[in-house]
């Protein structure tokens, strides 16, 4: 699907219109300040205006979104107005003739039922009116009608109606791919309310219990880990946006850790080597600490002695590599490939196939787990995260404003 709304962009849009705007530029010649050809000026200023409405359209059709793409919609069709609706409402009007907003409106029943496009004539009693027709074009997203698009202009002209037609075509992608954006984000979201409910049951449990076995014998040392347990809570249920700084995830570790720790007391070494200056690095929110929960699952699992874990985070260049190894109980690689492929989830996978899952979805497929193991031989998990990710920040959500 994907593959198909990208070869509509690339290919009908700019192919149908730049001719439209060819003729137009045929019929009225203009010097072309040394930008090439008639056909290569016009492909130019295509795309380019056809670049300017797409980002308002990719937020989905709003009165805010149509508001700012209008007149670049009017622009690549060259009419003397053009407007987008909803299902009920007038979004937006560009252009001259505004006094015809209740006649389209009125008309809109058919194209928004049917999904098909109709031309008419308007009516207008005044002489001097700049616009005697209207072309209504569906703007349809899987199927379904979400709106219109309506160029009005002079006369009725078979090129105009083609043209809105493969406009309206191309505005119905930008809202699909918006679509899409909004699906993924409630993907991401639901993968990280599953992630929170595995840690809540059986870690919270282990925490609370321990805590219990030292309110009598030491109140002081129960009192810390309630704190421990407190903090570590607080940051996993936090809301304040779903992208972290490195600096703040080894934090939440540290609290989980020293919970960790007293529960299995000296069975557990961690050792970290953390160079400053990857601390800032921006990553998805509970990435590392499920790797963390694994390495101590699956290191203290069937042993009887102690369990090392070791975090390292080093600086790559354009990169961090954070790097998370024990000498635990390891794992057959064909049973980790089936549960990073969700073919399985068996206890304590679901962090790993969850965290290798939206590093892709964020940074790109190269840039999921890199994890060595073997039964017996321990586990070792690479993560390397980019540092200066475009539009990944600090600040940013998974949700729209």
């Amino acid at each position: 699907m994907t593959g198909f709304l990208a070869g509509l962009l690339v290919a009908v849009l700019p192919l149908l219109a730049a001719g439209f705007w060819l003729g137009r530029r045929t019929a009225r010649p203009e010097s072309l300040g040394g930008l090439g050809t008639p056909v290569e000026h016009a492909t130019f200023e295509t795309l380019h205006t056809a670049s300017l409405a797409a980002p308002p359209l990719r937020a989905g059709l709003t009165e805010e979104t149509a508001r700012r793409s209008a007149r670049r919609l009017r622009t690549l069709l060259g009419t003397d107005a053009l407007c987008l609706t909803d299902h009920e409402n007038l979004l937006v009007w560009d252009g001259v003739g505004d006094h015809h907003r209740t006649e389209i409106m009125e008309r809109l029943a058919g194209p928004l039922e049917s999904g098909r496009g109709e031309a008419f004539r308007l009516h207008c009693e005044l002489p001097d009116c700049p616009v005697r027709w209207a072309m209504i074009a569906p703007l349809t997203v899987d199927d379904r009608v979400h709106g219109t698009l309506v160029a009005c202009a002079p006369r009725e002209s078979a090129v105009l109606v083609r043209a809105a037609g493969e406009v309206a075509r191309w505005v119905s992608v930008q809202l699909e791919l918006a679509d899409l954006d909004r699906s993924r984000t409630r993907l991401i979201e639901a993968e990280i309310r599953a992630l929170r409910a595995q840690i809540s049951p059986h870690f919270i449990f282990n925490s609370l219990a321990v805590i219990a076995s030292f309110v009598r014998t030491d109140p002081e040392r129960a009192r810390e880990l309630l704190l421990e347990f407190a903090d570590f809570t607080r940051y996993s249920f936090r809301r304040h946006g779903d992208f972290t700084t490195l600096a703040d995830e080894l934090h939440a570790i540290d609290h989980y850790l020293a919970l960790v720790r007293a529960r299995f007391g000296d069975r557990l070494t961690v050792t970290l080597q953390i160079a400053p200056e990857v601390l800032p690095v921006t990553l998805p929110f509970l990435c590392l600490q499920p790797l963390v929960e694994n390495a101590v699952k699956h290191g203290l699992e069937g042993k009887t002695g102690t369990c090392r874990i070791q975090i390292t985070a080093q600086d790559e260049g354009a990169e961090a590599l954070v790097v998370i190894e024990d000498d635990g109980a390891g794992m057959d690689p064909g049973l980790l490939r089936r549960i990073l492929a969700g073919e399985i989830s068996p206890s304590g996978g679901i962090g790993l196939s969850n965290v290798d899952d939206r590093l892709r979805q964020v940074y790109g497929d190269d840039h999921g787990l890199v994890i060595e193991t073997a039964p017996g031989a321990g586990m070792k998990i690479t993560a390397r995260l980019p540092k200066y990710q475009p539009g990944v920040h600090q600040t940013a959500r998974l949700t729209p404003e």
